[in-house]
């Protein structure tokens, strides 16, 4: 089963340290790689170089930058690609990214992750193995199911070698998602996104700005913990851990643990969860 981390830039010195010591805990379970995201609307990627580069240092585990199709030219990506060619970086998560403060504008040269997933394939080949994004409960921006299944397509079909999803807390919404995958020839392996749970408030900032749905008995359990954190992240981690538990008596491929830069919650879940990494 393949276990991946996903990280973001740290933006403080203190908060290099501790993303260095989450990233040594974590390269002991040998996950397949560490992700590293762009920064939200659209920030430049010199974080997440810089990021991937400490990583490399620090670690021996295989890293993936995201890669966004915010503010990109085709001039700006071809150095990119370069750069992480050069840093003998094989494999990127692409995706279109968030739109700056909802602008309506074109996102640069590169509208849909699916024309990006395209142009790295043009100019690199096979080199790159490509992850893309998928959302069990469906993109925000999407007027329609099918309108989101027919751009998860595209990008498969543009050259994308595999899935991520976005976090749920409702399997049923997985599970779903695969079957319209088989019905639609979307033949690919789809990585359930895990995000433990350790603080209410953040986690339903995260929910209302990505469209991932918090359940109402679960927003209302969490709510409820108020400021005792220790009872909140105990009752998490074992929402979490019966979530995983079923999507690997699923058969999912493996997951990929949204860390936030912490390494405890998914050390926890992994251990409990008994996975033998491939």
């Amino acid at each position: 089963m393949l276990i991946s981390f996903e990280f973001f830039p740290p933006r403080t010195e203190e908060a290099e340290k501790t993303l260095i010591a989450a990233a040594k805990e974590l390269a002991g379970i040998s996950p397949e790689f560490f992700s590293v995201t762009f920064g939200a609307n659209g920030s430049l990627q010199a974080g997440t170089q810089k990021t991937i580069a400490l990583l490399s240092q620090e670690t021996a585990v295989n890293c993936v930058p995201h890669i966004s199709c915010v503010n990109s030219t085709r001039s700006a990506l071809q150095a990119l690609l370069t750069h992480y060619k050069s840093r003998h970086i094989t494999q990127l998560v692409v995706l279109r990214g968030d739109k700056p403060s909802g602008s309506e504008q074109a996102l640069g040269d590169f509208n849909h992750a699916s024309e990006l997933v395209a142009f790295i394939r043009e100019t690199t080949g096979d080199h790159f193995k490509i992850y893309v994004a998928a959302y069990p409960e469906y993109h925000p921006e999407s007027k329609t199911a099918a309108r989101d299944l027919h751009y998860l397509k595209q990008k498969v079909k543009a050259g994308a070698d595999a899935l991520i999803t976005q976090y749920f807390y409702n399997n049923d919404a997985y599970f779903h998602l695969l079957d319209n995958c088989q019905k639609h020839g979307i033949d690919v392996p789809v990585f359930p996104g895990i995000m433990p749970i350790t603080n209410f408030k953040q986690l339903a900032r995260f929910s209302d700005a990505c469209g991932a749905e918090l359940p109402r008995w679960l927003r209302q359990r969490l709510e409820d913990f108020g400021e005792d954190l220790i009872s909140l992240r105990a009752f998490g981690h074992q929402v979490v851990l019966k979530l995983c538990e079923q999507l690997r008596d699923g058969g999912v491929p493996g997951f990929h643990f949204y860390t936030l830069n912490q390494s405890a919650p998914s050390i926890a879940l992994y251990r409990d969860l008994k996975i033998t990494p491939c």
